[in-house]
């Protein structure tokens, strides 16, 4: 038997329970792997509350990092073998699981069980984000909200690392300090600034040529005003809850823009794009274009208040559970 939080209907953060389960010899072509630390996201929150509905009851969690303690017939990993996953399945949230190895990806020496786990899902987003949903370039200027977040925090370091000048939104002082000490250019406290009226200031009036928006409702149409002529809107997540229908002549008349809904899932499909996009981001971590800073750990019995620190906003850089 195994600890694991486990949810048997959708809500808060009162629905998940720490409990006993059973956990089996890995089948053909699985692994298991003993969870030595486990990242919280806030795709977590939207499973939880039934946002992204799964079939219940369920586990729940993405992403852990850990080391291989038994492996079944025709798996590419060894016992011992350090591995890190993000899109292998749901159950992150315990202290042992089954997965299979195709889904798993090994940590380069220099990586430690934290750091993978803080790192894999928010730096894989980043990496598909802004090496393939829009190929950023030297020289262009793009706006990240939630430029504190555990995704913010390496986007800014990451996009000016390959020469990118990045446009940050925040909701407090402290953390666009901390976006400025991450890689950002300019921050813009949205509580106190217009977003549009500051991006137009900055860009000389002519917009940025890509938002990448995770807030959502809240964000949805200043992102819109933000773009110039034929820009890219990058909605992947619903922080503040999911935008309203849109009406596709919004688009017409506000510059011909482009508008996507990519997922990480969709971006690491195969086994090879989800072994290239985490090489491509423990690469960056190694050569110190990115660090990853935890700045919040919790016990798995304590996973209820970690959500209701994440859904406050209470939180900055990344957490991790450790079981």
């Amino acid at each position: 038997m195994v600890k694991a939080i486990r949810v048997h209907r959708t809500g808060g953060p009162e629905v998940m329970s720490l409990e006993d389960v059973s956990l089996e010899a890995p089948g053909p072509g699985m692994v298991s792997i003993a969870n030595r630390a486990i990242g919280l996201n806030y795709i977590d929150t939207y499973h939880r509350s039934g946002l992204y509905p799964l079939p219940l009851p369920t586990g729940i969690g993405m992403e852990a990092a850990g080391v291989v303690e038994a492996v079944g017939d025709g798996a590419d990993l060894e016992v011992g073998d350090r591995v890190a996953y993000c899109s292998a399945g749901f159950g992150a949230y315990s202290e042992a699981i089954n997965l299979p190895a195709s889904r798993l990806v090994k940590m380069p020496d220099g990586i430690d069980f934290e750091q993978a786990a803080a790192a894999l899902l928010k730096g894989q987003t980043v990496e598909y984000l802004l090496q393939r949903t829009y190929p950023l370039k030297p020289g262009e200027t793009c706006l990240f909200h939630a430029a504190a977040g555990g995704v913010g925090l390496i986007f800014g370091q990451w996009a000016r690392s390959i020469g990118a000048t990045v446009i940050g939104t925040v909701g407090s002082d402290e953390k666009a300090a901390l976006a400025l000490a991450h890689g950002y250019h300019h921050v813009i406290n949205y509580r106190s600034e217009n977003v549009v009226e500051r991006v137009r200031e900055i860009t000389a009036g002519a917009g940025v040529p890509v938002v990448y928006d995770g807030v959502g409702r809240d964000t949805f149409d200043m992102s819109l005003d933000c773009l110039q002529p034929r820009g890219l809107m990058v909605s992947f997540g619903n922080a503040s809850g999911a935008p309203e229908p849109l009406d596709l002549a919004v688009l017409a008349n506000k510059g011909s823009l482009f508008l996507t809904r990519p997922t990480l899932l969709t971006y690491t499909a195969g086994t090879d794009e989800l072994r290239q996009s985490s090489r491509d981001l423990f690469s960056r971590v190694l050569s110190g274009d990115i660090r990853i800073e935890v700045n919040q750990r919790y016990g798995l019995a304590d996973v209820q208040q970690a959500h209701r620190d994440l859904e406050g906003r209470a939180t900055t850089g990344s957490s991790v559970l450790l079981p």
